[in-house]
Parts: C-alpha cells; sequence; structure tokens
C-alpha cells in the first residue's frame, strides 16, 4: 500500500504553516468515513501548531507502532483495541485517554470498529509519517 493511499492528509501537506480556519461540526459521525484498505484519518481541522482528525478503523486495521516527533492526544469515542506505548500495551475502550510526547512510542489496532479523536502538534509533515508508511507496507503494526 502506498503512503499517500494510507495517509491521504500527509500529501496534502506543504512545509509552510496552513491557514487556519474555524470549523464547528455538530456530530464527529458528520466527517467519520472508513475504508476497507486502512485506517482512515478525517481531517477535523489543521491551523499553524495543531491538526485534530477522526480516526476510523474497521477491525484488525492499524497505525503501526513508530515514533515520531509529534506530540499527541488520543480519545476513544467508540469501539474497542489496544494502544502500544513505550512500556507495553494498554486496552482501549470507549472514553479512553492518552497523550503521548514527541519522540513517544505509539500505535493503534482495532479489535471492533473503532473511532477516535486525535489531535497532534505540530502539524505533520511527510516525514513523520514515514514509519507509519514502513509499517503498513509490512502489513504488520508492531
Amino acid at each position: 500500500m502506498a503512503l499517500r493511499d494510507a495517509l491521504p492528509l500527509a500529501s496534502s501537506m506543504s512545509e509552510r504553516p496552513p491557514t487556519p480556519q474555524t470549523r464547528f461540526l455538530p456530530q464527529y459521525d458528520d466527517i467519520a468515513k472508513f475504508r476497507d484498505e486502512a485506517f482512515t484519518p478525517n481531517l477535523v481541522g489543521r491551523g499553524a501548531h495543531l491538526q485534530a482528525m477522526v480516526v476510523c478503523f474497521e477491525p484488525g486495521q492499524f497505525i503501526p507502532v513508530h515514533a515520531p516527533r509529534l506530540d499527541i492526544a488520543i480519545i476513544v469515542l467508540e469501539g474497542e483495541g489496544e494502544l502500544a506505548l513505550d512500556d507495553g500495551t494498554v486496552r482501549l475502550t470507549p472514553g479512553a485517554t492518552a497523550f503521548i510526547p514527541a519522540g513517544g512510542t505509539r500505535g493503534i489496532r482495532a479489535e471492533t470498529r473503532l473511532k477516535a479523536f486525535q489531535v497532534v502538534s505540530p502539524v505533520p509533515t511527510p516525514a513523520d509519517h514515514e514509519g507509519v508508511a514502513a509499517g503498513l507496507e509490512r502489513g504488520t503494526w508492531r
């Protein structure tokens, strides 16, 4: 699977910060989309310093374990799965919340259909997704 197919947001990012725009969604399901091929990042908004997404996973889909230079905050909205961290793996259920600082190891694997709200800072560049692309090419989350 090509990086541009797995991470559609990465291919649209430029090196200079985007112009921030205000966006309101009455319900996160207004943008929550799934794909059969891989997890689906659905952009809520991107500013000069952070990016917010609703990330959707079908059972068995994953974001491979990687350690980018980005801070991330995650809230599980629906579904179950597991989150790989530096020191092990924790169970994800609705309401689970995590913060992982830049350089910290992270990866998500869905056991059921899963939706999570994720905020990353700074705004990712294509280089930040190299570890994700490599894991998707291997077909393994660890």
